[in-house]
């Protein structure tokens, strides 16, 4: 079908079947309800011999999609799919009448029916729905395409999610492992007390991470807000207030690149809790995944890309400078904290460096370059410079690092925590140093938020943060190689 044409003949042809009915007063009908789900009637009755069933006649009313149709002279099979799968009617036309029964010989593949009937086995032994009475729902007015697989169809996929949802039960099984996924992220942090809430998606100043923010404006006001990049600094007022264990998962925007693990929009867990240190989080985390691995998979493996990832091993721990150390075996290690010699790396790397840049931030370029994506196995890397961790605890005996862990699985960040910084003197200079970079150009680099610095002067618990990216976690655990399988409607180029 081509969709440039709006009256394609086959279109058109649906069409006229429309008008029909219209003329008729059939046209989408309402009222007709559904006592079983396709699904569930074949699990219910996948053990049960034709004599059992018919001894027992079992009535249902079905409801959903004609997904395939075959006719024969005076009777006919045709598939119907609902939301819990599909399951085969079977219509005689002395069973619905002449009339009924030639009517459902000019339905159309993607029109959406009623049946009810009683259930059956047939002669090849295919559990299915006698039709006592069918009827026509909703007249679907553009066919269904034959394919809607490959990677020629896969922009169409995410353009026309709802096509695609209707051809493929894996996309449909995608879709339901995320809703799992996040239903078990909530039930397990409330067993811990944590209290889920919800704070601004427009914020005054962007804050919370290092990152571009979208820009509108409220006219009533008068004034331009920013859509939030990360809900950190308003979930730390809250453990301010005594709120000591917050969550919310919730939908952050950053102004950034489009790529197979970015989206402009996306998901993210952020949880703060009171009286513990980032070590807490990454145990928490730890049990967090291998939990929910265990819920979705038996055996609590993940098969990845064709790699198979056992959660039930301890993930390993692995400092920024040991993993660069690891990873580059020709580097000195004694120098990944001299900016001079990082920066001559950083220029044989083929790094692009900005005046400006210290120490920390060269030492992260080259992780980034030569280390994120061969961190295969789970692996959370601690250990992160101060340079590039405005928000997070200086480590008490070296202040050089923070006390901020990530988590790679597959060569992907996973998941960011730390100890949160709560003096406030130490705070509002860091704001400082990233206002002045904002100033000379940095369009990543955070505001200064003077309204959470008078928040930690009334003083913060020592409390540690996570931040998860839920879109990423679900590509995991689905085998999806980019973000938009897991994006019910991602954000695309024109066409």
């Amino acid at each position: 079908m081509n969709d440039s044409i709006p009256e394609h003949r086959l279109i058109a042809e649906r069409r006229n079947k429309l008008n029909e009915l219209r003329e008729l007063g059939f046209a989408f009908p309402n009222g007709r309800r559904r006592t079983a789900m396709a699904g569930q009637l074949v699990e219910t009755y996948e053990d049960h011999s034709a004599d059992i069933l018919a001894e027992n006649e079992v009535e249902v009313s079905i409801g959903g999609r004609l997904m395939a149709k075959r006719v024969m002279g005076k009777a006919s099979f045709a598939k119907l799919q609902d939301r819990s799968g599909q399951i085969q009617i079977f219509v005689q036309r002395d069973m619905v009448s002449a009339d009924i029964y030639q009517a459902f010989k000019r339905w159309d593949l993607g029109d959406i029916i009623w049946v009810r009937g009683k259930v059956f086995r047939t002669k090849t032994g295919e559990l299915s729905v006698r039709a006592e009475e069918i009827d026509l729902l909703t007249k679907s007015l553009r066919p269904l395409p034959e394919k809607f697989h490959g990677l020629s169809d896969q922009e169409m996929r995410y353009r026309q999610r709802y096509v695609d949802l209707i051809m493929n039960e894996e996309s449909r099984q995608v879709f339901r492992v995320r809703t799992r996924t996040v239903q078990y992220i909530r039930s397990y942090l409330d067993t811990m007390d944590f209290l889920e809430v919800e704070t601004p998606m427009m914020q005054p100043i962007p804050g919370g991470a290092v990152a571009r923010p979208f820009i509108t404006h409220h006219n009533t006001l008068d004034r331009d807000l920013y859509l939030r990049i990360a809900p950190e600094l308003y979930l730390k007022r809250l453990v301010v207030g005594g709120f000591e264990r917050v969550y919310e998962i919730n939908r952050s925007f950053r102004n950034e690149g489009i790529s197979t693990r970015h989206n402009p929009e996306f998901t993210m867990l952020e949880l703060y809790m009171a009286y513990a240190d980032y070590e807490v989080l990454i145990d928490l985390t730890e049990n967090l995944l291998r939990s929910l691995a265990t819920m979705l998979f038996d055996d609590g493996i993940v098969t990845y890309q064709d790699k198979s990832y056992d959660l039930s091993n301890a993930f390993r721990r692995l400092s920024v400078i040991d993993a660069v150390a690891e990873f580059n075996p020709t580097l000195d290690r004694n120098k990944l904290r001299d900016a001079e010699y990082l920066g001559e790396v950083c220029k044989n790397l083929g790094i692009e460096i900005r005046d400006g840049y210290g120490s920390g931030k060269l030492l992260i370029e080259i992780f980034e370059k030569t280390v994120e994506d061969r961190l295969i196995e789970p692996t959370f890397i601690t250990g992160y410079p101060a340079e590039v961790s405005p928000l997070a605890r200086r480590t008490d005996n070296d202040v050089w690092l923070t006390d901020r862990f990530e988590l790679f699985i597959a060569g992907r960040e996973l998941a960011n925590g730390f100890s949160e910084l709560n003096d406030p003197e130490d705070q509002a200079e860091r704001f400082r140093v990233q206002a002045a970079q904002k100033d000379a150009g940095d369009n990543e680099a955070m505001f200064y938020d003077e309204d959470y610095i008078t928040a930690l002067e009334y003083g913060m618990p020592p409390t540690a943060g996570l931040g998860l990216g839920v879109d990423r976690l679900v590509m995991f655990l689905t085998d999806s190689d980019s973000i938009r399988d897991v994006l019910l409607f991602p954000l695309l180029r024109d066409v």
